[in-house]
């Protein structure tokens, strides 16, 4: 996702797509442990976008 994507959002989809990209992280990570993962750059991408949603979040809450 881009940064002007997440700015887009209101806090309640913010949440909602924390929510799932974690889910997406631990299923990723399962996947790696058992040999399954198909691209491993993936974990590296959502790592990022839930950095990026954190600090969209932080950004509204020091703005509030």
């Amino acid at each position: 996702m881009k940064v002007n994507e997440i700015r887009e959002m209101n806090a309640e989809e913010l949440n909602q797509k924390l929510a799932s990209l974690k889910e997406e992280l631990f299923n990723l990570r399962f996947q790696l442990a058992t040999g399954q993962l198909e691209n491993p750059m993936r974990i590296k991408e959502v790592k990022k976008t839930i950095a990026r949603i954190k600090t969209i979040q932080r950004e509204n809450e020091l703005k509030a």
